[in-house]
């Protein structure tokens, strides 16, 4: 008889059987899991975006407490609605390290995945142990915009490991990279590197904006922020003509004979639809005194143009399974 890794004898694993029995149910769904993680994610940009937008950055006082002596804040007659925010933003920190130990439990300990795949799954664990501390250093130094800025490029590279993981464990069909000419990959692979000049200008706008995070802190970047604007717009613009020659590109191979899945075409048009919009949104927020709502909306697209991104990359130039072969 057999023995697969789940039937195998206790005294061989020195974990607590209630760990084991834990892991075991978690394993089947590592992709809903990651699914969770990348939703999480995303959500936490735009809660961190309301913190910042509605000058709740100092909400609470401290940290880890909310107020000296007080976890959650406390009602009084004077109270406003800014601790309140500040603290749901810190609560929902809680969840993603909630979500974060469970994708380690279902991926990280599974010796059908690739050791890569378990080494990965403990990324989003330790970078929201990492951003729940900036967290407490950006209130202890009453939201400096150099470390608000870190704040927020972590958030991206978070929801990028995320995308990613996800990709990785889901049942998405690979095909392999040699069904489509080798400059299509590279010329991929040049549009996501464009993305990250994009995202780091996108946070020094932030930065040198008038949402500084609390009405009474206006430290800022000192830089002129329709300067940096601009520089912003270019390097969106850089992105926008690569993701033309990518998409170009893709359609010419396909006419040549050459395997575009529809999942790739389908990743090509996400991209596509998330650029354009986060386009028109950041055109008209900065045209028309920057509303509050719109460049929440502004923040979100951030965290989804980088999921489809990352994803889209993936599809075309990772046709590897998480499993060991």
């Amino acid at each position: 008889m057999t023995t697969t890794k789940n039937d195998a004898p206790s005294s061989a694993d020195p974990r607590p059987q209630g760990v084991r029995a834990l892991i075991q149910k978690l394993e089947p769904h590592a992709n809903k899991i990651a699914i969770a993680n990348v939703i999480a994610q995303i959500g936490i940009i735009v809660t961190g975006g309301l913190v910042r937008l509605t000058g709740s950055g100092l909400g609470c006082s401290t940290w880890p407490m909310c107020e000296p002596g007080q976890f959650t804040p406390v009602f009084h007659e004077e109270v406003t609605y800014h601790p309140f925010i500040e603290f749901g933003n810190r609560t929902l920190t809680g969840v993603l390290t909630v979500i974060a130990i469970l994708l380690v439990l279902a991926v990280a300990f599974d010796r059908t995945r690739t050791p890569a795949m378990r080494r990965m799954a403990w990324l989003p664990l330790a970078l929201v142990a990492l951003q729940a501390v900036i967290g407490g250093i950006t209130v202890l130094v009453d939201l400096h915009p150099a470390i608000v800025a870190g704040h927020m490029a972590i958030s991206i590279l978070l929801v990028a490991v995320s995308a990613l993981i996800q990709y990785r464990l889901s049942t998405t069909p690979r095909t392999s990279v040699a069904t489509h000419p080798a400059w299509l990959g590279q010329a991929t692979w040049i549009l996501f590197s464009l993305l990250i000049p994009v995202s780091i200008m996108g946070v020094i706008v932030t930065g040198s904006g008038p949402h500084s995070g609390d009405t009474e802190v206006g430290y800022r970047l000192e830089f002129d922020p329709m300067s940096i604007s601009k520089i912003h717009a270019l390097f969106v613009w850089f992105f926008v003509i690569m993701l033309i020659i990518v998409g170009v590109g893709m359609v010419l191979a396909r006419r040549a004979g050459a395997l575009i899945t529809r999942a790739q075409l389908n990743g090509f048009g996400w991209v596509l639809a998330v650029t354009l919009a986060q386009g028109a949104v950041g055109y008209y927020q900065t045209y028309n005194g920057l509303p509050i709502f719109v460049v929440l909306a502004h923040m979100l697209g951030a965290g989804l143009l980088t999921l489809v991104t990352v994803r889209f990359l993936a599809l075309m130039t990772e046709p590897v399974s998480s499993r060991v072969s």
